[in-house]
């Protein structure tokens, strides 16, 4: 699960809406990586549950986390091509550490295409390292189990190669709009070469990449409009028509883009945002 707005990985989509006031079902906060983390991560977040519990759509955002949820075991959730819908139960944290875009192939020491669309424990690649970190997690109190998880990350890193750096640049392109032939004419790779570079790094081809950061840039443009306007953030972020937005939007967070909005309004009412 990824919170923020995205599942397997991803930022997060907003849960359960409710009137204006009404408590949030869970409250999310992004923190920065610390400095050993910047090199593969883009974030270390927590997602805790109201008294209710809490079902998260979480959207495809190209990344990859992994992430402990308590009474659970520590788990890598690969790159999504879909939403996925993640339970937490009430009252209860999860925590995490998302590698961006390019970066989480080299991170997990795994072919990021190998975790696609796929959750698996991180004792299943780290072996015993990972078992012995999620027995410390277990045993950590709440409050030090993000920088327990950080540093044992950052402790992984120092012996991991560099992320892509053809790849990050490409997919830094592609999530500004930037179309997957001039983002590969940028980084000098035909198109067969950087899709095989981009299953190895990013878990799926520059085509797949670019239709996830186009809606995510539609839903950003929506959030963001004082009067929000489908019709023309759908053009504005290269959608041909509205039919060509409800199957992108239904193929890729599982609802059409009304529903999709409405689930995720009043933001800060469904789920509490924090951004550190």
């Amino acid at each position: 699960m990824s919170g923020g707005d995205g599942a397997s990985s991803g930022l997060v989509a907003g849960g359960d809406g409710g009137p204006l006031g009404a408590v949030p079902t869970s409250v999310y906060t992004e923190l920065r990586p610390p400095p050993e983390l910047v090199s593969h991560a883009c974030c270390v977040w927590t997602q805790v549950a109201g008294p209710s519990g809490h079902v998260q759509r979480v959207l495809p955002d190209g990344c990859a986390d992994i992430v402990w949820m308590a009474g659970g075991e520590l788990v890598v959730a690969g790159p999504a091509t879909g939403h996925v819908l993640a339970e937490i139960p009430p009252g209860v944290t999860a925590v995490g550490v998302r590698f961006g875009p390019g970066a989480s192939g080299a991170a997990l020491g795994q072919p990021a295409h190998e975790l696609q669309d796929r959750t698996v424990e991180l004792a299943d690649l780290w072996g015993a390292a990972g078992r012995e970190l999620t027995e410390r997690m277990a045993l950590a109190s709440p409050l030090r189990r993000p920088g327990l998880l950080a540093d044992a990350v950052a402790r992984r890193l120092r012996a991991a190669p560099p992320p892509d750096p053809v790849v990050t640049r490409a997919a830094a392109l592609l999530a500004r709009g930037v179309p997957v032939a001039a983002a590969g004419r940028e980084v000098a790779l035909g198109e067969r070469h950087l899709r095989r570079r981009f299953h190895e790094a990013a878990g799926y081809g520059p085509k797949t990449l670019q239709r996830i950061m186009r809606m995510r840039r539609f839903l950003d443009m929506v959030e963001a409009m004082p009067a929000p306007d489908v019709g023309r953030a759908a053009v504005e972020v290269g959608y041909a028509d509205q039919p060509h937005l409800t199957r992108e939007s239904t193929a890729l967070t599982g609802l059409p883009p009304v529903a999709l909005l409405a689930s995720r309004q009043p933001r800060g009412v469904a789920d509490g945002v924090r951004r550190r």
